[in-house]
């Protein structure tokens, strides 16, 4: 796997999914679920709906 998020995706969803996570227990299993998987991929750096899509985040270093 490589990285394909930047560090502004990355801090986004991590702060959506803790939002998401906190929500969900006050509401519905299916938003924490979602918050769950936002964070995973935040702190991976890595999000596989972006490969099918060829997005990257990520800024490449300038040579």
């Amino acid at each position: 796997m490589e990285k394909n998020m930047g560090s502004q995706d990355k801090n986004i969803r991590l702060v959506v999914g803790i939002i998401l996570i906190v929500v969900s227990f006050f509401s519905s299993l299916w938003l924490g679920l979602i918050g769950l998987v936002m964070v995973a991929t935040s702190l991976m750096g890595f999000c596989p709906a972006y490969v099918p899509l060829k997005i990257s985040t990520l800024k490449k270093d300038k040579k």
